[in-house]
Formats: C-alpha cells, structure tokens, sequence
C-alpha cells in the first residue's frame, strides 16, 4: 500500500553531500535517481534509506526523526533509519536502504543497481513454544503473525480466520473503498501468497467453536482439533444490531468486513437515498463515502453534536458542517425505531424514504469463546500490561482486549492499537517480558479532511483548542485534572507526533 507520489527534494545525493550537513541526530532529505531518500548518521557512520512510507505512501522527511528512527507523518509508523526495519505498526513493509561510501568528508549515496535488499531482522530460531494458533484474521492477528517470524519463531503458526478473505485493510473500507476511489486490490495487507512463504497456515472461512484448555486444543466449528502449545485471541469485535423491528431486512447492512462494504456497494448501485443509524467514525466516512458515490445521504444521530462526547463540541461540529456542505442531512435528538425496507420510522413520528440503511452504533468485543472457557473477562478479555490472560500461555489483543493503562482496564477499538498490541504479544509469546506501553493513535477522513487523534481520553473534563478548526490547522487538546490525556489536530500532523512522544514519555 506504497505510493511513489512523495516528491524527491533537496541534494542529489550521488553527487556527494558533506557530513557535516547532515543534522546531527536527525537526517537529510535528498535524493537518488528521482526517489526521495533520507541520509542519516551516527557518529561518522552514514546511513540511507527510503524517504517514502511503505504504508501509504506519506514523505518520511515531513515526519518526526529522533533516536535514531523516523516516523509518518499521516499515520506514525516508525522506521529505523540505519536498517529501514519497520519497527511499528501501520507499516510492516521495510524501507529501502541505499549503499552510502564515506571518502573526504563527503557522504555518497550510490545509485548503481538496485538499492539493497530490506534487512534480515529474524534472529537466530528461538527457543519457545513449537505451536503457537491464533484465533482471529484481523490486524492484531496478522501483526503478530508476521511479527513472530520476523523475530524468529521457527514452529508453526495458525492463524484462523471465519472470513473469506485474508486480512485486509480495514479503515479503508468506509472510506476510500466504499466511496469507490480505492481498489480492490489495494485492500489486503499482502498477498494471499506471502502467507505461504512465510510458513503462515492461514486458514480462511474456519470458524472456532470452543477452546478446549484441558486439552490445549483449539476445537473449528467443522469438529477438527488444532493442538497449540501458546494460543493469542484476537478475536476482534462485531457491529452492534438496533432491536427493532425492520432491522433485519436485506437491505439493512453493517460494515465490519470486505463483505459487509461489497455487499453495501452492490445496493448503492440500484440505491438513490441512504440513511446512517449513527453518528460516530464508521457513520460519518461511510455518510461521506455514500454522498461521493451521488446517493442523498441522512444521518439519523441521538447526539445534538456528532461525536461530540468523543471529540468536544468545537470538532463535532466541524466535522458536521463538512458533511453538511456535501449535503449531507442530519436528525439529531432522533432514534430509529422502524423499517419497513422503504421508509424509515423516527421516535418523534418523522420519516424518512430510502433505499438503504447501514447501522453504524458502535461493536462489542466477541467474548463468548473466552467466556466458555472460563478466561477472565470484563468490557473485553482481561489481560495485564504483558497481554497475558488469566490462563497462562494464552494471550489476547486488539478490540477483544482490555489491558491496563493509566491505572484502569481499558478497551480501545483503533486499528493501529490493535496491530501494535499484537506486535507486542508476538515477542511477549516467545518468552519477551514486554509491558505493552504504546500511546493509541487512530486517523479518520471525510472527502479531503483527515484528523489524527493521539491519546486516550474517556473521562476529560477540559478541551484547549490552538489554532483555527474551521481553517483547518488547528489542535484540540484534551485534559482531565489538569493533565494532558489526548489530543486531536488537523493540519499539524508534526505538532500530533510530538504530543505523541511526550505521552510515550509518560507510560515509560
């Protein structure tokens, strides 16, 4: 999910840049043969590698480079920049590292052939369990997956998954992927095939049943026993159902998988007029995505303020007035309480005629494999800050998960979180004491405006914004007795990595 969009700017570095050009600590944006690339050293060694994320395609020189490493501006991945290794979720892919010659003070990047190959960062086979399944085709799941031979488990990995493709990118799917704008093909985090090379069993439509602890097997729904010396749930979440009558008709849908968004293109296809039960993410990108598409697009919302007790008023209603100059129609103070697959009924006796209506209220953690087997469980299946359950050698991460943070069990549904917990019990798995500290992060867009949100800030109870919302360079900080919790920017994307770092700093 690369781009090669980002501009090369700066030196040409074939030609030969002095070191004591390159910030010290930091890294120069130059390039080679038309690719963005960044120089950097340490002490009088020099390193180069790729200026482009390998996620999305963002210029890695706009980002925020210290310690060594450097991170995305759109979406914070982190990369070295000795080696290029992606050492943090969105980005699993390494950068590219050039050959750097080092002769009178000058550093040259060469450009002859190829640039060198991503780095080996499999360590030598590590002593751990043979057999390690995981529940789940989600991002946690496939983090840990490839997490686990990049860190040099050589047994078997199972990963089992009920959909029916591999897994995928899922923020996408109620953005640029309903909206029409983004491929197929752009969807999955790899080839169906790279699991193969990888020695990852990857089984698709294999639902579990239960999991049989005594017997430290894993029981599929088809009856067939899969034995596992450690075992991680990352079971995910689903879309919660409105109990009302009309709501289970065909042309009533949630979005949560590939399925989900295709069979919500195929309705639009024939569709005119769309309603949104819902006013959170998945509600506004989808309304977004839908009115992209050229459908008449209502929000049916409970709150006086989309997603204003998650982002403040001030936001809520910049988000709101974006959607309203798309034409977006919204009902605030309003319920769904009936459909009868062409008009949709209001707790106030309004209606509203559609043609479609996606339910977006929000999910709920899938606990009941957890449950049966007597795991500890609250709002998700309890973990400590290693990810250990209360059933030793079973792990869990992502939505499933609620792990400790700031001295409360928390459970946060972001897919960076999500990738990045399944990371952590990936090493955590091969016998690593790794305390899972990382600082949520998640993106949202609507037509051109993307926010990025760092943090975590249930219970604030004060909002500082900076700059201007409406000209969209601003950031809202978030505070809950006077300390920063979280904050929110737009157009600030640097300013977001900093806050970033100083909360990392915080949970260290």
């Amino acid at each position: 999910m690369s781009s090669s969009d980002t501009p090369a700017s700066g030196p040409d570095l074939t030609a030969g840049v002095a070191i004591e050009s390159i910030p010290a600590g930091g890294a120069l944006a130059g390039h080679v043969d038309g690719e963005a690339v960044l120089l950097s050293r340490d002490g009088d060694g020099c390193a180069a590698v790729s200026g482009t994320c390998t996620h999305y395609g963002a210029p890695l020189a706009t980002g925020r480079i210290a310690n060594g490493e450097v991170r995305c501006p759109w979406h914070h991945a982190c990369f070295s920049l000795r080696t290029g290794e992606a050492l943090s979720a969105p980005a699993f892919a390494a950068l590219r590292r050039y050959r750097v010659d080092v002769r009178d003070g000058l550093a040259f990047v060469r450009a002859d052939g190829a640039p060198m190959a991503e780095p080996v960062r499999t360590r030598a086979d590590r002593a751990g369990p043979g057999r390690i399944v995981i529940v789940g085709g989600g991002a946690a799941g496939h983090a840990a997956a490839e997490r686990l031979r990049a860190l040099g488990h050589a047994g078997t990995i199972t990963m089992l998954s009920q959909d029916g493709v591999a897994p995928c990118d899922r923020p996408n799917l109620s953005k640029d992927y309903l909206a029409g704008t983004a491929q197929a093909d752009w969807l999955m985090l790899q080839p169906i095939e790279a699991y193969r090379e990888h020695g990852i069993d990857l089984r698709l439509d294999c639902p579990v049943r239960a999991l049989d602890l005594a017997a430290s097997e894993v029981v599929l729904a088809s009856g067939e026993r899969r034995g596992y010396d450690a075992l991680l749930l990352a079971t995910g979440a689903e879309p919660v159902r409105l109990p009302v009558p009309g709501f289970d008709r065909p042309n009533v849908f949630t979005l949560r998988s590939v399925a989900d968004a295709d069979a919500i293109i195929a309705a639009a296809a024939n569709a005119r007029r769309a309603v949104l039960v819902g006013s959170g993410f998945i509600g506004l990108e989808a309304a977004g995505a839908l009115r992209t598409r050229g459908l008449d697009v209502h929000v049916v919302t409970r709150d006086t303020v989309p997603l204003g007790k998650v982002l403040g008023r001030e936001a809520g209603a910049l988000l709101e007035a974006l959607h309203v100059e798309h034409g977006v129609v919204f009902h605030h103070g309003r319920n769904a309480v009936g459909f009868d697959g062409a008009t949709l009924t209001l707790d106030d006796g309004g209606t509203i005629a559609c043609d479609l209506v996606l339910v977006g209220i929000g999910v709920k953690p899938r606990l009941e494999l957890a449950k049966a087997a007597g795991l500890a469980t609250g709002d998700g299946v309890l973990v400590d800050e290693r990810l250990r359950t209360s059933q030793p050698g079973i792990y869990a991460a992502g939505d499933v998960a609620q792990y400790p943070l700031r001295g409360e069990a928390v459970r946060i549904e972001h897919w960076v979180h999500a990738q990045r917990q399944g990371q952590v019990a990936a090493a955590n798995l091969l016998g690593d004491e790794r305390p899972y500290r990382e600082v949520p992060f998640f993106w949202t867009g609507h037509y051109d405006l993307s926010l990025r949100y760092v943090g975590h800030a249930r219970g604030w109870d004060e909002v500082r914004i900076d700059g201007d919302l409406a000209a969209h360079d601003a950031t809202a900080r978030y505070y809950g007795g006077g300390r920063l919790l979280a904050a929110l920017s737009v157009g600030r994307d640097l300013e977001s990595l900093a806050i970033e770092a100083r909360l990392r700093d915080e949970l260290a």
